[in-house]
């Protein structure tokens, strides 16, 4: 199992996005058959070392997770993204 976390933080301008964020990605375990667990977190803290949003996901592989990677869908949500997020930092391991 290949467990896939990404944390971002967002420009100043675009933190009113998150929930609208938040549903695009919430969207994608229904078009992503490959994906076999997911969820999006939403910082309630707002402290310094804070990041915005977080994204735990587990895939059966790294083929799948791959899969996952290329699909149309989110690709489409990671164009959605760039331009709002101002950091991003990702950690995958096998479990």
């Amino acid at each position: 199992m290949i467990t896939h976390i990404i944390m971002m933080k967002f420009k100043p301008e675009h933190i009113a996005d998150i929930a609208a964020v938040r549903e695009t990605l919430m969207a994608l375990p229904a078009q992503i058959d490959v994906i076999r667990h997911y969820e999006v977190g939403l910082d309630v803290i707002h402290s310094e070392r804070a990041w915005d949003l977080v994204i735990y996901s587990k895939f059966d592989s790294l083929e799948t997770l791959e899969i996952y990677d290329k699909h149309p869908a989110h690709l489409e949500a990671v164009a959605f993204l760039r331009p709002l997020r101002s950091h991003i930092a990702s950690v995958d391991y096998e479990a």
